[in-house]
């Protein structure tokens, strides 16, 4: 099967559609399918349930579906900074399903290995345990999480190759190995798309069996959410 399609809104063809499932990879701005953000937007799709760790921001990543109201809703961990989500939440606009974030990185790496639920002691007494199967074990209360599964899971990676092997850099890998196991479809774009035989076998992260479609990066931003610099002299 080809997987290499030509650009990000011919890789997203035929598979959107109103009321799907979507997983985006990232941790703020760092590691974000930012190319296949934008042709989710511009591919009209609306009830989306998104998840993902935080929102992006008010005009970038997932802020831009906020913008045109296409997310009916977020399953997230961090959501501060985006203005629009916080208004769209608060005026009622905006379903949310708080997790805390290592739980869901465990929910999405659930999911993808089949796994529909397991118990954690994270959020045990707090708002997070409120309608969940508490169970003890040797003497401690732990609650449980379900497994989560995408209709459409977009990551984004460093360098693949063009069966879908995927490398991610540094801090870009956050939630993305995960989330690339845990769609029904999932969706690749990488900085770098080499040839079979050219990645390192020991190095790849996820596996091209994960993989159904990849693009190579276009016009990448990669913008800073908070630029923090010594004053000159320091």
């Amino acid at each position: 099967m080809r997987k290499v399609y030509a650009n990000a809104e011919k890789a997203l063809e035929g598979i959107t559609f109103d009321g799907m499932t979507v997983m985006a990879g990232g941790f703020g701005l760092c590691g974000i399918p930012e190319n296949l953000i934008t042709a989710l937007r511009d591919s009209g799709a609306t009830g989306i349930t998104a998840i993902s760790n935080n929102a992006g921001v008010d005009d970038f990543g997932l802020g831009l579906l906020l913008q045109t109201r296409q997310i009916k809703k977020m399953i997230s961990s961090y959501v501060g900074e985006n203005k629009e989500f916080e208004r769209q939440y608060l005026n009622g606009e905006l379903e949310l399903e708080f997790n805390p974030q290592g739980t869901l990185a465990e929910r999405c790496r659930a999911g993808g290995a089949g796994i529909p639920g397991f118990y954690t002691k994270t959020g045990v007494g707090t708002l997070i345990a409120e309608g969940k199967e508490h169970k003890d074990f040797n003497g401690e209360t732990y609650i449980m999480e379900t497994g989560l599964v995408a209709d459409v899971s977009l990551v984004k990676a460093w360098k693949g190759d063009k069966e879908g092997n995927l490398i991610y850099r540094k801090t870009a890998r956050n939630f993305n190995p995960m989330m690339a196991t845990a769609g029904k479809i999932t969706v690749v774009e990488v900085e770098e798309l080499v040839e079979v035989g050219e990645l390192d076998p020991d190095q790849i992260h996820t596996p091209g069996i994960f993989v159904q479609r990849i693009i190579q990066s276009k016009d990448l931003e990669k913008r800073i959410e908070k630029v923090t610099t010594r004053a000159k002299g320091e």
